[in-house]
């Protein structure tokens, strides 16, 4: 089962799949820290969903989390009107994307599992920026956000890793978390699994950013979690050249199983916005770029159709 914001759907209705973008973000605190965190217009946001199906997108996940400028009633009407699957996202970003009062920091470990929970079960909220959520819709979110901003998993974060382990074990929801530096990425991985988590449920956003080794990579992905790669046609970090050295080495290994594609989208990446490229890019020109470099269609399959269906599915509660 894959829990998007119209509803379960089955395996053979997910279809291509980018699994970290962006869809919309209300005007705060991520906005006032970086301009291109700013998205709130639906018909903008649902003409790049148009491009995207056209393109033969059928699914993505959408990465804002609760309290963190998510737009989860704006989700709905997008995916509604493109016939794009949606899959929303409940949990926490870095923490500062949020005022230093925030109420998620307030809260206690049970308090913050159970509002997460309660998102993926019941419905999520549509407020909840800067007061306690309470304006709640019957679209549920289907993965819980996580971050950390470089030191790890530390005493700032515990509460919030811990509240989200419990969530995922309670509900089966996987956990997709954002990463800085290879530090994060260890930090991680050890702290969920050591929860209970299964490896199989994590998810591993932006290792490609910094493109280190491909041998770190390989040691992360050995123990089992999906690495998310998004930094495609941001050349500002590197060449899709690079990025298709760092996959190649991953598929050499044996571990295309475990990749999953993205563009982590911006106003200053979606094109309807007037970004320099648009949800398509993926699908319309980097395809096209590895299939040039040797990538087979198989693993592009494996990166876009056959690992989404596992990574992002609901697992048994």
């Amino acid at each position: 089962m894959l829990q998007t914001v119209l509803g379960d759907i089955n395996e053979k209705e997910l279809g291509y799949s980018q699994c970290h973008e962006h869809l919309f973000i209300r005007k705060g605190k991520s906005y006032n820290i970086n301009q291109a965190l700013y998205m709130d217009d639906l018909d903008k946001s649902t003409r790049e969903l148009l491009l995207y199906r056209t393109a033969g997108g059928k699914s993505l996940v959408d990465a804002q989390p609760v309290g963190c400028g998510r737009m989860a009633d704006y989700l709905v009407q997008a995916s509604r009107k493109s016939g794009v699957n949606i899959i929303a996202s409940t949990g926490f970003h870095k923490r500062m994307f949020y005022n230093e009062n925030h109420w998620l920091f307030k809260k206690k470990t049970d308090e913050l599992s159970r509002l997460f929970m309660d998102e993926i079960l019941y419905g999520m909220y549509i407020d909840g920026d800067n007061e306690q959520p309470l304006l709640r819709i019957g679209a549920r979110a289907g993965i819980i956000k996580t971050a950390v901003e470089g030191n790890g998993v530390d005493e700032k974060y515990k509460k919030l890793f811990t509240a989200a382990a419990e969530a995922s074990i309670q509900t089966g929801a996987p956990i997709m978390c954002h990463l800085d530096n290879r530090k994060d990425a260890i930090s991680v991985v050890h702290f969920l699994t050591s929860l209970r988590v299964p490896a199989s449920n994590i998810i591993l956003c932006h290792l490609d950013r910094a493109f280190y080794d491909p041998a770190f990579h390989i040691e992360i992905v050995r123990a089992g979690v999906y690495l998310e790669y998004d930094t495609i046609g941001r050349f500002k970090y590197h060449s899709d050249e690079k990025e298709i050295e760092l996959l190649m080495g991953l598929i050499d290994s044996g571990y295309a199983s475990q990749i999953l594609l993205g563009l982590d989208t911006t106003n200053q990446r979606l094109s309807s916005y007037g970004g320099a490229i648009g949800l398509d890019y993926i699908l319309n020109e980097f395809i096209d770029k590895m299939l040039k470099a040797g990538i087979s269609s198989h693993s592009i399959n494996s990166f876009t159709l056959d690992n989404p269906v596992k990574a992002l599915s609901i697992k048994k509660r």
